[in-house]
């Protein structure tokens, strides 16, 4: 067992949940663009959680039509999370 699988294994943590963050980031994209109900309580679960992950980007552009904030807006949490999550998992791989 290498003295370094500690760092190895809470990196593929990091990894696993930033995967998750942009997962939930990108479902509530999908729903939003499929129009889902509003009303179902899975929905309404994503979408507080994309919200509650987004809340800093989420009205950060302001394009003309509702549907290119939404995209532009959660779709760059999902990015940054991602890239964020992943290099700090490579870095701790690499140590």
């Amino acid at each position: 067992m290498s003295r370094y699988s500690g760092s190895n294994q809470a990196g593929r943590v990091i990894a696993i949940v930033a995967d998750i963050m942009a997962f939930i980031l990108g479902l509530w994209i999908l729903m939003y663009l499929l129009d889902a109900n509003g009303t179902n309580d899975f929905v309404q679960f994503v979408h507080d959680a994309a919200r509650w992950l987004a809340s800093w980007s989420h009205d950060l552009f302001t394009f003309d039509e509702q549907w290119a904030r939404v995209v532009a807006g959660y779709g760059l949490a999902a990015v940054v999370y991602l890239f964020v999550g992943h290099a700090i998992a490579n870095r701790m791989h690499r140590h």
